[in-house]
């Protein structure tokens, strides 16, 4: 599959992406317009900073207990319910004089919702489009999520100003039921990709196996370490520049769907190994700028060259799949999602302390500068590598782990993708 026609005539991926557009557009209005009611409350860059980004940091108690559940639940199902109960919880953080720790509190208990979500998502994109098709549709969600963005920063800021946060986040959560009825109506009835029941248990259990072997953890790391630091310079943005924080956003928005158009669609798939450690750092190097206070177009260009490197989930994403088992391909979709949204929550509210006892500027750029060491750190386990499954021995590093690819294994030697074709 190499073209977005071919995407877009696979069956359900049409209603799997209008369920995903939809979040998209209500996660970033309703959290856009949570973060101003906050910081208008509190003045708090710290607390501003967790209100926008602290539901991925509760992410980490839905990938210690409730994983085990994204292969085992009818995933039209799972979409539906979680989708509803989402678009409620925003519902009530709009309840007029809602006490700023009763807003947390809700925030807390839909993190884990989400990080489940993740998993039924991705585990579900990856059945309908199998392994060939994956990262193209990956890509395709990733530039909706940069369009959708820019669009909602751009919406939702005019709606706080128009209608006030509180109409914002009722906006959000419509988004969020609509989200539930397009996947009710939209999506086939599939089965469990696997039998039992979902426990605490086995959510350890796996986790454990998807970490056990050195190469998954040095790619689970690298999605999540460097891109939660950089997004902790992104939590600071309302603070940095509260009258302009809608177009850092939507800037960086922009960048996102830029890298996405180019190493989804255009770099050769022999060539996105070597990227990884490149675009981890591009993600990063731009924001040091910010150390000396950068004019506004000036910052605005920094983000949108920076941004660009968060394109290098996707090859991160492809070799994560040709190291973990098919049935467990939900679980470990689902592990990097909520790690690297807990990673993001820890980096928001890491940056909101540091600008606490400095400035956000300075936190921003001490944020990038951990960024490029942790990336740097990785490079050498990022090498490209044949990405031969593992299956009966699981539990070890096998020599194919660790094996420099002198040569692409067999499913990653293909042509150079083709142009798009008009309209695709």
């Amino acid at each position: 599959m190499r073209t977005y026609r071919q995407l877009f005539r696979t069956p359900e991926f049409t209603p799997f992406f209008l369920t995903t557009a939809l979040q998209v557009g209500a996660q970033t209005m309703s959290g856009l317009a949570l973060g101003h009611r906050v910081y208008a409350a509190t003045g708090s860059p710290l607390l501003s900073a967790l209100a926008m980004f602290g539901p991925a940091l509760a992410q980490v108690i839905g990938a210690a207990t409730l994983l085990s559940a994204a292969d085992r639940l009818p995933p039209r199902a799972a979409l539906t319910g979680l989708a509803l109960i989402l678009g409620l919880g925003t519902a009530v953080q709009a309840l007029p004089g809602l006490p700023v720790g009763a807003a947390f509190a809700i925030l807390l208990a839909l993190g884990p919702v989400s990080s489940l979500g993740g998993g039924v998502r991705y585990g579900l994109l990856h059945e309908i489009l199998a392994r060939e098709g994956y990262l193209l549709g990956r890509s395709v969600l990733n530039m909706s999520a940069g369009l959708l963005q820019i669009c909602g920063f751009a919406v939702g800021g005019v709606l706080v100003t128009a209608l006030s946060a509180r109409g914002t986040l009722l906006t959000g959560a419509a988004l969020y039921a609509a989200a539930a009825v397009v996947a009710r109506c939209g999506l086939g009835r599939r089965s469990p990709r696997a039998a039992g029941r979902p426990s605490v248990a086995d959510t350890w259990r796996n986790n454990a196996r998807l970490w056990s072997t050195g190469p998954r953890r040095t790619v689970y790391l690298a999605l999540w370490v460097p891109n939660g630091l950089i997004v902790g310079c992104e939590s600071l943005y309302v603070p940095y520049a509260p009258r302009h924080a809608g177009l850092l956003f939507a800037c960086g928005a922009l960048g996102m769907l830029t890298g996405d158009v180019l190493i989804g669609r255009y770099v050769p798939r022999r060539w996105r190994p070597r990227l990884c450690v490149p675009l981890c750092l591009l993600l990063a190097v731009p924001y040091l700028l910010f150390a000396v206070r950068p004019p506004l177009p000036l910052a605005l260009a920094a983000v949108l060259l920076a941004t660009v490197g968060y394109a290098a989930n996707l090859p991160l994403q492809e070799r994560l799949l040709s190291l973990s088992p098919d049935e467990l391909s939900g679980h470990a979709l689902g592990l990097h999602s909520s790690g690297m949204l807990t990673l993001q929550g820890v980096g928001a509210a890491l940056a909101g302390a540091v600008a606490e006892r400095t400035s956000p500027a300075t936190a921003m750029a001490a944020m990038a500068a951990a960024s490029v060491v942790v990336a740097l750190a990785l490079a050498p386990g990022l090498r490209p590598v044949v990405p031969e499954r593992q299956t009966a021995q699981d539990g070890d590093d096998t020599p194919a782990d660790r094996k420099p690819a002198g040569k692409l294994a067999p499913a990653l030697r293909e042509s150079p993708p083709s142009p798009p074709s008009t309209g695709a």
